[in-house]
């Protein structure tokens, strides 16, 4: 096992792996308009995917972020895609009825496959591919339930999802940690920083403004739209859209109240040697569990690291205390990689709902798209394109996700105090395997 004082490479860095390629450099000094017809807060996958939507229906688009665009999750994800629905069927037929449980789980899958054609559309080079999913069981009673679902028929579309068993396992992957799992075979994998660097491309080309470093501090409705203050000055807008995610604040208090902030921490391994990368992540799926508080992992697009991720804590801001947590996880499930040291350990902030559902729709004249619970990459772009066309006026039926009931707890604000008690609980649930 590698010691404490030995655990990061000597050129470690406390920033996301994917900013190698894809570094926060692109303020290219836009000045602040006056005025835009269409104003979106927030520079992530949601943001980006609203502006293009609204600027290629001819309006003056402008985006805003606190920090530099792409700060956020939308760079610091494991690079994974699903069908970002956590739910199965039988639980949204019971919450929501047969019809609308079956239009969500549609809608899932086409966030999935509007990732793909977008990519392909725009020529992004961003890694895209699909490999499919393995999501291991961590305790024989999670396998059979895995099973049962993997025997659900799913109306409106198949999954194509197979079980793979415990003595079947090594063909997908090198660990004994896991007591089989289901193969999701639709699901992908991308480098997060070069899609979000071609989204700004693409934006830029249309025409969008984007302005870093240009927090919102005030929104007011008036007569023929909204007065939004920033730290760079004031600016008028007929539509806006706020896309913060993991990130809203007591700028929009009652969205704030309805997503709960969480941190995800990931890590990335230096590089590791092919035979022993080929030996352990054979397919080259991207990878879950069935933990509550679960692990996401991935080779890197060049299969010479490991990306791994999880949630290891509440409120840790310092990656070089969170990271060690990461690496005790990985060697956990491979014991082989304890002497590989990590040469990068990160954070970001997603955002979970009550239900755990993403929720978009129009709030008092302010348009959103937000509460991914950790499954945003293909949902927020998708999400987010659907509030740029209906905020330009072009979306001919709204999507099923506005029908959600946003839901939000007595006396919360925005800060989760019910959470510590909660991952507490979880993860003596993980712990005793039930």
């Amino acid at each position: 096992m590698v010691k404490s004082g030995e655990i990061f490479t000597p050129d470690f860095k406390p920033i996301p792996w994917w900013w190698e390629a894809s570094p926060r450099r692109d303020d290219d000094g836009a000045i602040l308009p006056q005025n835009t017809q269409v104003l979106i807060i927030g520079a992530g996958y949601t943001g980006l995917h609203a502006a293009i939507q609204a600027a290629r229906a001819g309006l003056s688009t402008t985006i805003i972020d606190a920090e530099d665009a792409g700060w956020g999750c939308s760079t610091r994800n494991g690079g994974q895609i699903s069908t970002s629905i956590k739910p199965n069927f039988e639980t949204l037929k019971k919450h929501h009825g047969e019809e609308l449980a079956i239009s969500l789980l549609k809608e899932g899958q086409a966030s999935l496959e509007h990732v793909e054609a977008f990519v392909r559309d725009e020529s992004i080079e961003c890694d895209f591919k699909v490999v499919g999913r393995f999501h291991g069981a961590h305790t024989p009673k999670q396998y059979e339930q895995l099973a049962r679902e993997c025997d659900t028929h799913h109306p409106g579309f198949e999954t194509g999802a197979w079980m793979v068993t415990r003595e079947r396992q090594h063909s997908e992957l090198g660990t004994d940690a896991y007591y089989g799992g289901m193969v999701f075979p639709h699901h992908a994998s991308i480098d997060p920083g070069k899609y979000h660097a071609g989204l700004l491309k693409v934006a830029r080309a249309e025409g969008v403004k984007i302005i870093n470093r240009c927090a919102a501090t005030a929104v007011a409705k008036t007569a023929h739209g909204f007065s939004i203050n920033t730290v760079k000055g004031p600016i008028s807008a007929e539509k806006v859209i706020i896309a913060t995610n993991g990130y809203t604040g007591a700028l929009t208090p009652r969205l704030q109240r309805r997503v709960i902030p969480i941190g995800s921490y990931v890590i990335a391994t230096e590089e590791i040697q092919a035979e022993t990368m080929d030996r352990l992540f054979p397919k080259n799926r991207i990878l879950s569990d069935t933990r509550k508080l679960v692990y996401y992992y991935r080779p890197s697009p060049d299969r010479k690291r490991v990306i791994f991720g999880g949630r290891v804590s509440l409120w840790e801001t310092d990656p070089r205390k969170s990271g060690p947590k990461l690496h005790a996880e990985l060697i956990n499930l491979f014991p082989e990689l304890r002497h590989v040291r990590i040469s990068h350990s990160w954070a970001g902030s997603v955002a979970f709902t009550f239900d755990t559902m993403a929720h978009c729709g129009e709030d008092n004249g302010l348009y959103y798209a937000m509460g991914y619970c950790g499954s945003g990459v293909g949902m927020a772009g998708y999400l987010g394109s659907r509030m740029g066309m209906a905020a330009a006026g072009l979306e001919q039926e709204p999507s099923c996700f506005t029908h959600l009931k946003f839901q939000t707890l007595p006396l919360y604000s925005g800060r989760p105090w019910f959470l510590a008690p909660s991952v507490a609980w979880y993860r003596l649930r993980d712990k005793l395997s039930f």
